[in-house]
């Protein structure tokens, strides 16, 4: 991924979970005026073909079901607590792939779901279905995308501690296979829709695991990496043969190209000092020495 984001870097969206949960308030508002107004923007692939493009992107206004308005606002900042905490993490561009990834996934899952309810019941049926509003195309929303992000959260920091329900201490992996094993059983037991939904959610998220967060270094192993590389520089250095090289700890212009470093008059023989232990050193005579003063 790396060459594909050198080239397309540049037009990742930064705060992309902020442009998300300020399309949500507008599906809110929406929903609060006139509800029924949300089946105009819904991710209908049928009506899409029929000349409704707009709902290409409308959909991702809808917001999740919910008329509890605290639990709305605690859903709303524990989606942008964890988006902009990956985004940190990940990267804008690789958070902009995994986002707009499992949005692609999902417009595609919806047009094969439209394929196969045509497979099902029918050109015509479809048609009288669609009229009587009996086909559920609000099950292609945001909704798993939103899960998806818990669970990329989940595998990336799966021994984060998190209160569930504010009392019981988790690891957050052991959320992170609840909201998985939730989606598995959508997959295997949910409405035709639903399948297809989950189903996008899950493959965008497996990819991603595999491209990107598989290899993804955890705090800890980023300090060992850390220390390993900075001691194989000094290291390399020491082999690449340094003008001056201090007799007490060993560093160079190389280690530390701001330290300076000198010989002691006092010492016999060619020993060079960095400036923190030139006046601390023992001197190097015959009958050993004392420190510098």
């Amino acid at each position: 991924m790396s060459n594909f984001e050198r080239k397309f870097g540049k037009y990742a969206i930064p705060n992309l979970t902020l442009l998300l949960i300020l399309g949500y308030a507008v599906g809110y508002i929406i929903n609060a005026v006139n509800n029924s107004f949300l089946v105009y923007l819904a991710l209908d692939p049928y009506k899409i073909l029929h000349g409704q493009v707009w709902r290409l992107l409308t959909w991702l206004l809808i917001p999740p079901n919910e008329s509890n308005f605290i639990f709305v606002l605690l859903m709303l900042y524990c989606c942008y607590s964890i988006g902009t905490l990956l985004e940190r993490t990940w990267g804008t561009f690789r958070y902009n792939v995994y986002i707009f990834g499992g949005i692609l996934m999902t417009v595609v899952a919806a047009f094969l779901g439209l394929l196969v309810a045509w497979l099902l019941y029918g050109s015509e049926n479809l048609q009288i279905y669609e009229a009587t509003n009996l086909v559920n195309w609000f099950a292609f929303s945001t909704y798993y995308i939103n899960v998806s992000i818990y669970l990329g959260f989940a595998m990336t920091y799966p021994d984060n501690m998190v209160r569930l329900f504010f009392l019981i201490p988790l690891k957050m992996k052991w959320l992170g296979f609840m909201d998985l094993a939730y989606m598995m059983y959508l997959l295997f037991l949910g409405g035709l829709f639903t399948k297809f939904a989950v189903g996008a959610a899950l493959l965008n998220c497996g990819l991603f695991w595999l491209l990107y967060i598989k290899r993804v270094r955890t705090p800890k192993q980023v300090i060992r990496y850390t220390q390993f590389k900075k001691a194989a520089q000094q290291n390399t250095a020491a082999k690449a043969g340094s003008i001056h090289k201090c007799s007490v700890c060993g560093r160079t212009e190389k280690t530390d190209p701001t330290m300076e470093f000198r010989y002691c008059s006092k010492c016999i023989g060619n020993y060079e000092y960095c400036t923190e232990h030139l006046f601390t050193h023992v001197h190097k005579t015959p009958n050993g020495g004392r420190p510098n003063e």
